[in-house]
C-alpha cells in the first residue's frame, strides 16, 4: 500500500525514522499527495488515510502516531502513547518504544532527534520563530528529563526552505542581530533591502552551540522541489488558497 511512499532518511539516526515528501498519499488538487495536515482545509477522511500509510510505513498502527498543535513555540513535552486532545506545542520527546513522534511541516525545518545509548527520540517543528525563541534547545532538555545526554543526541534537519528561496526584510535582520550579533553571518544581500535568511543554517548553529555530539541537514529543499515537497511560501507566490503539510517520523 506504501510502496509509492517516498522517505527520506539519514544514517545518522540509527533508530526508525523519517522524512517524508509528498508521493504516495490519497490527497487531490492543490494537496495532491500525502497530506498529513489536520489543520489544512483538505477532507479529513483523505489526511486521516494519509497518516495511516505514514503510521504503517513505520512499522505501526495509525493510532500510535502523536502529533501536535502546533504553534511555531519553544514547547517540548514528553509522551508516553496516544494523546487524548492534541496539545500546543511544537517538539515531542519519549523514551517509550512504538510511539510514533510526528511533527508537520510546509517550509519550516523538520529536526529529529536521537541518543542511541539512553533510547530516547525527539522531533521538532522549527520555523525562524521557534528556532530563534529556542524549541530546538527545549527538546534536547527534555530529552535529557528521559536520561539522555546531549553530547550523544544526534540531529537530523529534513527538508525546509533553503537560504536562496528565503527572502526577508531587513525587520527580520535588525530582530536576529539584535539578540545574537553572530546571526548576521546566516544572511545575504538580496534584491534591494532585501535579504536571504539561511534557516538550516541558523538551525544547525544552535543545534550544535547545544553541545549536541552530531548535527546536519539533508539539503533539500521545500520551495524549489514542487513535485517532492509542499511549501507555504510557494503556496503565497501562487495565490493559492491552502498548502498540503509534510511529516517527519522517529520511534524507537
Amino acid at each position: 500500500m506504501h510502496s509509492t511512499l517516498e522517505i527520506i532518511t539519514s544514517d545518522v539516526l540509527d533508530t526508525r525514522h523519517g522524512f517524508f515528501t509528498r508521493k504516495g498519499g490519497a490527497s487531490s488538487g492543490i494537496f495532491a499527495g500525502l497530506n498529513c495536515g489536520t489543520g489544512s482545509s483538505d477532507q479529513a477522511e483523505i489526511v486521516a488515510i494519509n497518516r495511516a500509510r505514514v503510521a504503517e510505513a513505520m512499522g505501526l498502527a495509525p493510532e500510535a502516531l502523536v502529533t501536535l498543535h502546533q504553534v511555531h513555540s519553544a514547547k517540548a513535552i514528553p509522551v508516553t502513547g496516544p494523546l487524548k486532545d492534541r496539545p500546543e506545542a511544537d517538539a515531542l520527546v519519549t523514551a517509550t518504544p512504538g510511539v510514533l513522534l510526528g511533527v508537520l511541516t510546509a517550509d519550516c525545518q523538520p529536526v529529529l532527534f536521537h541518543d542511541p545509548k539512553a533510547r530516547v527520540v525527539g522531533a521538532a517543528h522549527a520555523g525562524w520563530r521557534g528556532a530563534a525563541d529556542g524549541v530546538l534547545e527545549a527538546t534536547v532538555e527534555a530529552m535529557e528529563a528521559l536520561g539522555a545526554r546531549r553530547a550523544d543526541i544526534r540531529a537530523v534537519i529534513g527538508p525546509t526552505i533553503s537560504q536562496a528561496a528565503y527572502e526577508v526584510g531587513p525587520e527580520f535582520f535588525d530582530r536576529f542581530r539584535d539578540e545574537d550579533p553572530e546571526a548576521a553571518r546566516f544572511f545575504a544581500n538580496g534584491a534591494g533591502d532585501r535579504l536571504l535568511f539561511d534557516l538550516p543554517g541558523y538551525g544547525l548553529w544552535r543545534l550544535r552551540a547545544a553541545g549536541l555530539g552530531h548535527a546536519e541537514w539533508t539539503r533539500h529543499c521545500t520551495y524549489r522541489d514542487a513535485a517532492r515537497f509542499y511549501s507555504f511560501r510557494r503556496t503565497t507566490h501562487a495565490g493559492e488558497a491552502d498548502y498540503g503539510r509534510l511529516i517527519a517520523t522517529i520511534r524507537l
